[in-house]
């Protein structure tokens, strides 16, 4: 079972709410966010190579000092400040008119090393040491992560009660992408207490988003742990800050390839090619969004096509051989346009459905892509269920969205 607890967050002031809090630090780069960062931006704090002229290398000793440097100054002038007690917090997103309620708490390191807190995807030593860094220099959990846990419905009634009863203490749009950003403070002490021991009776907990930044807490704390002597497995810097939804409230979006070329094929040969192991179907010139599990579109030529996995080419028993980024890979990046490895080819891009499949057509038409493959998304079940089995999925497999707002609440591992 998991251990979740109340924390004594760091937060802005009501007013300062919408103008602290940030997008996180991997959705913009270095310029995006110079350009977006106003004064009281946690950008400052999160991407701190954007306060140097020209902007930094963002992996410089310098740059993690600069970040420290600009958290204590935040607090200094009242842009930050910490509670005085510990508590949970409610956080929703609301995006196209759906909202999702999770709760802010912060979970134990050690259950992410004896995998209870389970993971889908593959970390990069390089990521995870310099999110690390940025967890020691700070000394805080910055940012939150964005887990999952099986609902529970004595906990979606404590947040509807909550929901419903009390005024949140921020509510805002943020710009450019328009969603809506709700923060309830829960100042209850048997509330919080109720919260913590419902959630020991949770078995597990699953990574939706920042798997690197998870992995960066959780061996910052184990850090911490060999090096105190004293340790009893309850300080402060064994917990780390997430944000937890319940997995019927999530929604996961595609996440679309482009590629650069045709291996040496012509738009002809390729089409050919796929009748193979598919049922094509010429579209036309309107998008085809693909309607169910191992239908795909795609673009090349000006022209969408529909495409459909025959039976037999996959195995619906294997969780990972019945994703559609499994059977993309397998019967036409790797069999047919000769990419091998996802994460390290550069013929291949990623684009998340979050910027529609416009954007696909956008990159072909630009000729700097010759063909586009739209996906059907992969549901909360497919992610529980290869979790639970401890595979891991293909890389660039999940999107979710809305991302969690960076500076609404940070947890100081003192």
């Amino acid at each position: 079972m998991v251990k979740v607890k109340a924390f004594a967050g760091i937060r802005p002031p009501k007013t300062m709410a919408k103008e602290v809090s940030s997008r996180p630090y991997d959705v913009l780069n270095s310029k995006e966010a110079k350009v977006e960062a106003t004064e009281k931006s946690l950008l400052h704090i999160i991407k701190p190579e954007i306060d140097f002229d020209p902007i930094a290398d963002e992996h410089s000793e310098e740059v993690y000092l600069k970040g420290a440097e600009n958290f204590k100054l935040w607090k200094e002038k009242g842009w930050l400040a910490q509670d005085k007690k510990d508590k949970f917090y409610i956080y929703a997103q609301t995006m196209d008119g759906r909202t999702q309620y999770g709760l802010v708490a912060c979970c134990h390191f050690q259950d992410y090393l004896n995998n209870k807190i389970k993971k889908h995807e593959l970390t990069r030593k390089d990521k995870e040491e310099d999110r690390m860094k940025h967890v020691r220099t700070q000394n805080a959990n910055i940012e939150p992560v964005f887990f999952s846990y099986p609902a529970n419905a004595e906990i979606d009634a404590i947040v509807a009660n909550i929901v419903k009863n009390e005024t949140p203490e921020y509510d805002f749009t943020a710009k450019p992408e328009g969603f809506g950003h709700t923060f309830w403070v829960i100042e209850d002490d048997a509330t919080n207490k109720r919260i913590t021991d419902i959630f020991a009776t949770i078995p597990s907990l699953y990574v939706a988003d920042g798997h690197h930044r998870t992995a960066a807490a959780a061996l910052v704390g184990q850090e911490k742990m060999n090096a105190n002597p004293n340790h009893t497995g309850e300080e402060e810097y064994c917990y780390f800050l997430s944000v937890i939804f319940p997995d019927n409230q999530l929604k996961i979006i595609d996440y679309n390839r482009t590629v650069k070329d045709l291996n040496g094929l012509t738009e002809e040969q390729l089409i050919e090619a796929l009748k193979e192991d598919f049922d094509v179907e010429k579209v036309g010139k309107s998008i085809h969004t693909p309607t169910k599990l191992h239908n795909f579109g795609m673009y090349i030529g000006g022209e969408w096509y529909s495409f459909t996995a025959k039976a037999g080419r996959f195995d619906d028993k294997d969780p990972i051989g019945v994703l559609d980024v499994t059977i993309l890979s397998n019967l036409v990046l790797d069999k047919l346009l000769g990419i091998k490895d996802l994460r390290t080819d550069k013929r291949i891009d990623f684009i998340g459905g979050i910027r529609g499949l416009g954007e696909l057509e956008k990159r072909v038409n630009s000729g700097d892509m010759k063909v586009a493959f739209a996906l059907y998304p992969v549901s909360m079940d497919q992610l529980v269920d290869i979790a639970d089995s401890g595979n891991i999925m293909p890389p660039k497999t999940t999107w979710f969205e809305p991302k969690l707002r960076s500076g609404l609440v940070i947890h100081s591992l003192d």
